[in-house]
């Protein structure tokens, strides 16, 4: 019985066939292996508040941290302003470019990502500015809270600051 290589040898249409089967099982290994952060332009991205960002049409929780609400969903003025503040600061690091992108799976319960029982219907996300998460330069700048979904279920009051 003739051996696999000599068999691939005399017929280049199997050995195509063995390559792109090879090809598809090492893309299908990289792709489960989880996301990956790609660069993303300023113009891709759209702020609409201090944690959360349009890209297409689709919303997304940027996850790690938690910043104050901002209109109506802010619980006192004091909570609006320091919402505004992260808005505009998360606004800036984007216009600064050197943006990476990268879509994360929320932890919310199985079967709801993407419906308002997780996070309002937003998919989740992880958004770096220069190398850096853009929720550790908000934290740093007293403008955001680490947030942890599950583990800090309403973790903040902006109001008593």
């Amino acid at each position: 019985m003739p051996s696999m290589r000599a068999a691939l040898k005399r017929d280049p249409i199997q050995l195509w066939g063995v390559t792109v089967r090879a090809i598809l099982l090492i893309l299908a290994a990289m792709l489960s292996a989880g996301a990956y952060a790609a660069p993303i332009a300023p113009g891709q991205i759209n702020v609409r508040d201090g944690d959360t960002v349009i890209v297409g049409a689709i919303r997304y929780r940027l996850v790690g941290y938690n910043t104050p609400e901002v209109g109506f969903s802010a619980k006192c003025p004091q909570e609006r302003a320091l919402g505004a503040q992260a808005t505009q600061r998360l606004r800036r690091l984007v216009a600064g470019g050197g943006l990476d992108f990268e879509r994360v799976s929320c932890q919310c319960r199985p079967g709801t990502e993407g419906t308002p029982a997780c996070n309002y219907g937003r998919l989740c996300a992880r958004l770096t500015a220069a190398g850096r998460d853009v929720g550790e330069t908000l934290v740093a700048a007293g403008l955001a809270k680490p947030f942890r979904y599950g583990k800090d279920r309403f973790p903040h009051d902006w109001c008593s600051r």
